[in-house]
């Protein structure tokens, strides 16, 4: 078994790295304070290739890994979390969907924009009340005049209300329940601008300020028989798939904040003073350090182990995968959470001030624990898949 990452993602690691560092970081406690949408970084991830990363070069992808985007991911989440799920949720959520289900000619049309950065694509799966129970939604679709008709809402959708902003693939039910069994729900993609699709005001966020997050609504929404994405009646094994990449990567920007919390500490330890010497030097603050370094290594050894399986998955949904999938996300967001509640810690009445990037990444985290996947369904999965 071979731990070691190829010349390629190395490479794409310390590029992003480098980008993280030089663009992203300096703008990050401004953007979090204004509440505003990076667009300049946006077009600049865009011109470095990051929203292809894991996509063929036939749509304008870079033809690399989903491993490589999970490192891209954890780098760019180590110098704000709220760049770090723009680019997680156009690539996973966004233009997956379309790359892995979508017909020719829909790859076509819609594709190489997305994958240059140029247009974001959104992915509509939770409503007011089908969030950790997926198939509980009441968004609807029939054909009316050879057009499928969309009504019902969606809510926390990222990436859905940016003057970039292409569309939304949404989840929603197109026949009902037969003899007591699952509904027929399929996917179906909505663009901006169809009368009908109003993006609602955005949400006041406790985090993830610099990243776009709206409600939807559909009244009536006309779209063409042929934006169906998939088969009829698919949408809920597509979207098991897709939960499955997105998870991962989620895991890996909690990664990457894990170590932005590590990093921040150890400075301020070896600089902050008491009982004339520095903090870092006393046991109780060593040891917080030493968890911290701990739990984030085995977080991203299970990021990349998970990524790997879900890459030698395919189209496929393997146990195997199903699990690792569930547990790097259950592990990697309560590591973060962990870490940014220490790194406050350390950081003492510091950390409890905005001035310090700790305060942030504290906001930040608990989003961690919930998107992609509750800490609770991620247990509720694995003891199913135990046997339980």
């Amino acid at each position: 078994m071979n731990f070691d990452l190829t010349t390629e993602q190395r490479a794409i690691r310390d590029t992003c790295r480098d980008f993280a560092r030089e663009v992203v970081a300096p703008a990050a406690e401004e953007l979090d304070r204004e509440h505003r949408f990076g667009y300049d970084i946006v077009r600049q991830m865009g011109d470095l290739g990051l929203f292809g990363l894991p996509f063929s070069e036939e749509y304008g992808g870079a033809g690399a890994d989903f491993l490589s985007l999970c490192l891209a991911i954890e780098e760019i989440s180590r110098a704000d979390t709220g760049v770090g799920i723009t680019l997680e949720a156009a690539v996973c959520l966004g233009a997956a969907p379309i790359h892995d289900f979508g017909t020719k000619e829909q790859k076509e049309r819609w594709l190489p924009e997305l994958l240059a950065g140029r247009k974001l694509w959104a992915f509509g799966l939770t409503e007011p009340e089908a969030g950790s129970d997926a198939g509980a939604t009441k968004t609807r679709a029939e054909i009316r005049n050879g057009s499928w008709i969309v009504n019902g809402s969606k809510q926390f959708i990222t990436n859905s209300g940016t003057d970039i902003s292409a569309g939304v693939t949404v989840t929603a039910l197109t026949a009902k329940a037969n003899g007591g069994g699952r509904p027929e729900i399929s996917a179906i993609m909505i663009p901006n601008g169809t009368p009908g699709f109003h993006v609602l005001p955005s949400y006041r966020k406790l985090g993830w300020h610099s990243s776009d997050t709206h409600p939807l609504s559909f009244e009536d929404c006309a779209v063409p028989r042929e934006n169906l994405l998939g088969v009829q009646g698919g949408g809920y094994k597509q979207f098991l798939h897709t939960l499955m990449g997105g998870r991962i990567a989620i895991a890996a920007l909690s990664v990457g904040l894990a170590q932005a919390c590590l990093d921040a500490s150890l400075a301020y330890a070896k600089e902050r003073r008491t009982f004339g010497v520095a903090i870092s030097k006393h046991q109780a603050i060593q040891f917080k350090l030493a968890d911290m370094a701990m739990e984030t290594e085995l977080a991203r050894t299970m990021v990349y182990r998970a990524a790997t399986a879900y890459m030698n998955d395919g189209a496929k949904t393997t146990d195997e995968a199903r699990m690792l999938a569930a547990m790097c996300k259950l592990y990697a967001s309560e590591t973060s959470k962990r870490a940014a509640d220490q790194a406050v810690q350390i950081h003492g009445g510091y950390g409890f001030i905005e001035d310090y990037p700790v305060a942030r990444y504290w906001r930040d985290v608990k989003i961690n624990e919930i998107g992609e996947g509750t800490s609770e369904v991620q247990r509720m999965l694995i003891a199913r898949l135990l046997g339980c």
